[in-house]
């Protein structure tokens, strides 16, 4: 009786140490992302090549219109620090390309029929989703001189979307890893516009539209190393930035380490 009531105890304290290992390990932090927005004005260059054939009187030139757009490079700067109240004594910082320098959307080629005859003017402005321009028309040249070439810079609107997760969060270092999207949030048109003299004073004109980029494309920000910081559980904070560092938005306060991600 005896042997058996120790017996007994003794599996009862295996069951519930093991409980206890199971609980303790069941609340170990599972990392998950978090997802940032800020919404921006993208600064774009728009390089804008035009070839022309059919320059006669009737029925009008046959144009075809491609090119790219140049987007302007864009930073995810990220502060770890060892407090929140701005009095800490300890920051460090890593900045993570978002859009890097060079990134280009490509116009793909499209066909534009019409426009008066007689050797035409040839213009093209670029309007958003709205009919709204965004540029002033651009003189490309005449018909006849077959392959024309302008450019063209507006600010377009677009969505910054970045998406952190912590890979590690100790006393010795913190890391993290960064991801995330550039999105349009507006269509690009051209409008190409044919007329009988360079003036503005036409007496004849036409207008012919080429959807050049449609909304909500995403440009996805390269994969990053992993990005790392202070130890001791830093509180995290993410600020875009421009290609001049000039902060885009308000600084964005992720949480500490082990907490929000």
């Amino acid at each position: 009786m005896t042997f058996d009531a120790t017996r007994l105890a003794k599996k009862h304290l295996a069951a519930c140490m093991l409980a206890f290992v199971m609980v303790g390990y069941s609340t170990i932090p599972a990392f998950a992302t978090q997802t940032e927005t800020t919404s921006y004005m993208m600064p774009v260059t728009a390089q804008i090549g035009l070839s022309a054939s059919g320059c006669s009187n009737s029925p009008g030139p046959y144009v075809t219109l491609d090119g790219a757009l140049d987007l302007s490079p864009i930073s995810a700067q990220f502060t770890f620090q060892n407090n929140a109240d701005g009095t800490h004594s300890y920051t460090s910082t890593a900045t993570a390309s978002a859009v890097p320098q060079g990134a280009t959307i490509t116009i793909p080629k499209q066909p534009v029929n019409g426009g008066v005859g007689g050797n035409p003017y040839i213009f093209v402005q670029l309007i958003d989703g709205s009919g709204n321009p965004l540029t002033a028309p651009v003189f490309l040249g005449r018909c006849v001189q077959g392959n024309m070439d302008g450019f063209a810079t507006f600010s377009m609107p677009t969505t910054l979307t970045a998406e952190v997760s912590a890979m590690k969060c100790d006393n010795t270092a913190s890391d993290i890893d960064f991801g995330g999207t550039m999105t349009t949030d507006t269509s690009v048109t051209a409008k190409v516009i044919f007329t009988n003299n360079a003036d503005g004073t036409h007496t004849n004109s036409q207008v012919v539209s080429a959807q050049i980029l449609p909304s909500g494309v995403s440009i996805e920000f390269p994969k990053q190393p992993s990005l790392g910081g202070v130890g001791g559980n830093p509180w995290i904070y993410l600020q875009f930035q421009d290609g001049n560092g000039t902060p885009i938005g308000s600084s964005a306060l992720l949480g500490r380490c082990v907490q929000n991600f």
